[in-house]
């Protein structure tokens, strides 16, 4: 078993949010649990990505590969009418 990295961080927000679910009996969607199971593809895919260092929250900027390419697809998926507009930083 793996010791914790933070051993005096006590009761965290996601523990309070599972315990109010458990004893509501709701779903919880706060960290996405799923009820189903995985595609392997997506496994082994957050496999290879952790292995190679991306393991920790997305840069709050965002990625610059994938702004580049979310800004690509309302050229094609929104009409023409619509007022959009993107600002590439950095």
């Amino acid at each position: 078993m793996f010791g914790s990295k933070l051993p005096k961080a006590g009761t965290t927000i996601f523990t309070v949010m599972n315990a109010l679910a458990a004893k509501h009996s709701a779903i919880n969607l706060d960290q996405g649990f799923p009820d189903f199971p995985m595609d392997e593809r997506l496994v082994l895919a957050v496999a290879e990505a952790m292995q190679k260092g991306f393991n920790l929250y997305t840069p709050m900027i965002g990625y610059t590969s994938l702004l580049e390419a979310n800004a690509q697809k309302p050229k094609v998926a929104l009409p023409k009418s619509s007022k959009l507009s993107f600002l590439k930083v950095g």
